[in-house]
């Protein structure tokens, strides 16, 4: 891993200045990766983003988890990239201080239960519409149903890793009309 940059930015915590450095990685999946990270010296804060070392313009990627071997798949998501999975009811959606992330397919479902389940604790949730929710997730999570992952980046520097995943180049008014239904919610 090489350093190939270095900067300031203001921490979203406390407002102290957070020295930042970013590495050029080449990953195992013939891509190159963007690290970058931080520490802010007074609250702690910590501040970490992975992305593409190169943008390929807007883009929509699709991939379908058929059995638990799907779940495998590796997700590169820039701070800028939407994750959308409709037959799980799944959104994640950037806020301004996110950061990217590399993890798999069943991370994003078993990050998404953990917080599903405690949704469901606070009773504020229907508690039968919540066991419906976490058995599906869990099913989910092995591969045992059939649903859709779609990264939707406009800054081009996300990927899933995988010779089943489907990359759709978007021009700016598709990402536009994309965004406004996301957002329109």
């Amino acid at each position: 891993m090489e350093k190939i940059f270095e900067y300031e930015i203001k921490c979203p915590v406390c407002e102290n200045t957070i020295k930042v450095s970013d590495y050029l990685y080449e990953a195992p999946f013939n891509e190159k990766l963007i690290i970058s990270g931080g520490v802010c010296g007074k609250c702690g804060y910590k501040y970490s983003d992975v992305r593409l070392a190169e943008s390929r313009g807007p883009l929509r990627i699709r991939y379908i988890v058929e059995n638990e071997r799907d779940v495998n798949a590796i997700i590169v998501r820039s701070s800028t990239g939407i994750i959308r999975i409709p037959e799980l009811g799944v959104e994640i959606i950037p806020g301004i201080a996110s950061q990217g992330f590399i993890t798999t397919i069943e991370g994003i479902i078993l990050d998404v239960l953990e917080k599903a389940k405690f949704l469901c604790e606070t009773g504020e949730v229907d508690k039968n519409t919540c066991e419906e929710r976490i058995s599906m997730l869990v099913k989910a999570s092995n591969g045992e149903v059939k649903y859709t992952v779609e990264l939707i980046d406009p800054s081009g520097l996300s990927t899933i890793v995988s010779d089943k995943a489907v990359t759709e180049n978007l021009s700016y008014e598709e990402l536009e009309k994309i965004i406004a239904e996301i957002y329109s919610k």
